[in-house]
């Protein structure tokens, strides 16, 4: 500051690079780390409810210890079984982990049904590109079927595509799609029964 004029003089440096110029002046989003291992894995499907895109927080596949999939949750919405994890401790869960806004928490929560006690947060360690992400948000359903209600096509369709465009392993993929594809064949073997 000047003690002749009482103004304050600003030196700009030019930058190298200048798509760099305004990465000091902007103010830094709370975020965090959420990790999807059902219909969220798909960006697209995950952009519907969340109202952006989200590829771009997308960090990588991650991996879940001590958790294995199942679906024990039938949702009115998509009129059919929906993932859900449970703790097992000789298993693991592949998924996608997002360091998503916080101003994107309330819509998550939303499409979860927690206000309605449909999923509850669960904050686990998530296993990635070398590192182990802390208290990654997941969800979990609170009231368990007592056994798997089979997903529909469409939701068969958004978990499958999510799995192979964010990259899990193949095998994963594959195990994934002979599990839904086998509660499908259940399913529709009960439906005859029942309408003999």
């Amino acid at each position: 500051m000047s003690k002749q004029s009482g103004h304050s003089h600003h030196h700009w440096v030019q930058s190298q690079n200048p798509t760099n110029l305004n990465l000091g002046l902007q103010k830094k989003e709370p975020m965090f780390y959420y990790f999807a291992y059902g219909s969220c894995m798909c960006p697209v499907d995950l952009k519907r409810s969340l109202g952006e895109k989200t590829h771009s927080y997308v960090i990588a596949p991650g991996i879940l210890k001590g958790y294995r999939l199942g679906f024990y949750r039938y949702s009115s919405f998509r009129k059919c079984g929906v993932l859900d994890i449970v703790k097992d401790p000789a298993s693991t869960v592949h998924g996608v982990l997002y360091q998503l806004p916080w101003r994107f928490s309330d819509r998550l929560d939303e499409r979860e049904e927690v206000p309605r006690a449909g999923y509850r947060h669960e904050f686990v360690d998530i296993h990635c590109k070398g590192r182990v992400y802390k208290n990654v948000r997941t969800y979990v359903v609170v009231n368990k079927l007592s056994e798997e209600h089979a997903p529909n096509d469409w939701y068969f369709n958004v978990v499958l595509r999510g799995a192979v465009t964010c990259g899990l392993p193949e095998e994963y993929c594959w195990n994934l799609f002979n599990h839904m594809y086998q509660l499908q064949q259940i399913y529709q073997i009960k439906q005859v029964k029942g309408s003999v």
